[in-house]
């Protein structure tokens, strides 16, 4: 016996138990599963494609309203998403690199956990550094453009990169 499909309210709260998503990120994801189950319904149906595109505006409207419930009832936090983003990422990664990400979902950090980000930025860079290459300094120029470049994509600064592996 076929299970009846989720709703979407239940897809979502899916997703925010599994990790905390951006407003932008969580839309994306429902938005492409509503599409996925009306364009099943459709194909049952056999609807023709204006029918389909004002189906769609009402699910990105849907969608919406959902999002602004889920936020309402607390499920939906972006600043808890900065928060566990930051907590994921700031061991592996610079502060650029972090910025960057968060832009991407539509979101930055507040001034606070900038300055906190970039005063242990130097010695979370040591720790990248120590883990990939070991305590021993650059033999030669290629291995240090080497390791410049592994940190530069990690999101260091250029600036504590060089201070790092200063001779």
């Amino acid at each position: 016996m076929a299970r009846a499909p989720l709703s979407l309210k239940a897809r979502a709260i899916g997703l925010l138990a599994q990790r905390e998503h951006s407003r932008l990120e969580l839309r994306r994801k429902l938005l492409g599963i509503a599409r996925r189950s009306r364009a099943a319904a459709a194909a049952d149906a056999g609807t023709d494609e204006e029918a389909a595109q004002d189906a769609d505006q009402a699910g990105e409207n849907a969608v919406d309203a959902l999002l602004d419930a889920l936020a309402a009832e607390g499920y939906l936090d972006e600043t808890r998403f900065v928060e566990s983003r930051l907590h994921v990422r700031a061991g592996r990664f610079g502060a650029q690199r972090i910025q960057q990400e968060l832009a991407q979902h539509g979101l930055k950090l507040d001034a606070e956990q900038q300055a906190a980000l970039r005063a242990t930025e130097l010695e979370r860079a040591r720790e990248v550094w120590l883990k990939r290459f070991g305590p021993e300094p650059a033999r030669d120029a290629a291995e240090q453009a080497r390791q410049t470049r592994f940190l530069l994509a990690r999101g260091f600064s250029p600036e504590l990169v060089r201070r790092l592996l200063r001779p």
